[in-house]
């Protein structure tokens, strides 16, 4: 049987002469795999994730940072539902990135996310990101562009660093047609369950999607760099994108080859103390 093509190698952006656009990539398509595959595998997969993140966990030296960023309705939260949820609570630190706060707008762009790095052993999410301020500040015009232009530079340092410290990071842009993006946001509007989630402030993001469209191609053909690259998630099928989004940390992490420690115990002095005993 031929080996699987690396789902990381199906979806890694790779920038060259010719700019990479979204509109270059069907959001409908399924790499790699058919659901029927991929439902059967899934729940290997989330074990074999656990036990890895267990691994991590344990050897107590490294940490990874998923970098999840998408339009409204891309599947960020269910991502973190249906794949982190199949992982050790105690080993992860999510971080939701919103309009900045007033202290935060005290500091330069980065201050906030400087402290919500994940420490070492822990998996760390965000759900959006620094990429917010080459995204929505480049479509509404909160900076400058010779500003936010420069950012591109500034974040490519950062994510080096981060990556010196001894973390390894993970970019996922989940990619989802204007279509699609309709239909969710429909069903929000239509589920009474589903209604407070619905923003009608997302249609005013909605009306600028050949914007943001743009600036998803700018961040990710200037950011996909070989330590840190980005890897373009076809959403529309959010069994695909669970499936996905899974195989990358997988095969991310196996490549990371965390060990467990081997502790300076005595085993046969330990195991004789644990020995059944006839005094109760």
């Amino acid at each position: 049987m031929a080996k699987r093509r690396s789902v990381r190698d199906l979806l890694l952006v790779k920038p060259t002469k010719g700019q990479l656009t979204l509109a270059d990539i069907d959001p409908g398509t399924t790499p790699g795999v058919r659901k029927k595959t991929a439902r059967g595998e899934m729940r290997a997969d989330q074990e074999k994730l656990r036990q890895l993140q267990e691994r991590l966990y344990a050897e107590g030296k490294r940490s990874l940072l998923l970098v999840l960023q998408g339009m409204d309705t891309s599947g960020k939260d269910g991502t973190i539902i249906h794949v982190i949820g199949a992982v050790d609570p105690q080993g992860v630190k999510i971080t939701g990135f919103k309009a900045p706060t007033a202290e935060e707008r005290l500091h330069d762009y980065l201050w906030r996310v400087r402290n919500a790095l994940p420490a070492v052993r822990e998996i760390g999410i965000f759900n959006r990101s620094h990429y917010e301020d080459v995204l929505i500040v480049r479509v509404k015009n909160l900076v400058p562009e010779s500003v936010w232009s420069r950012r591109y530079n500034e974040i490519n340092r950062f994510e080096r660093d981060v990556i010196a410290s001894g973390t390894t990071i993970v970019k996922i842009c989940l990619h989802i047609s204007f279509d699609e993006q309709r239909k969710r946001l429909l069903a929000r509007l239509l589920d009474p369950t589903k209604r407070w989630k619905f923003n009608p402030n997302d249609l005013e993001e909605r009306s600028r999607w050949s914007d943001y469209q743009v600036a998803y191609d700018a961040a990710l053909f200037r950011c996909s760099t070989p330590k840190a690259p980005w890897y373009v998630v076809p959403a529309n099928k959010k069994w695909y994108r669970n499936w996905a989004i899974t195989r990358i940390l997988i095969e991310t992490l196996e490549e990371m080859d965390p060990r467990y420690p081997e502790p300076d115990l005595d085993i046969p002095a330990l195991t004789e103390r644990l020995a059944p005993s006839s005094k109760a």
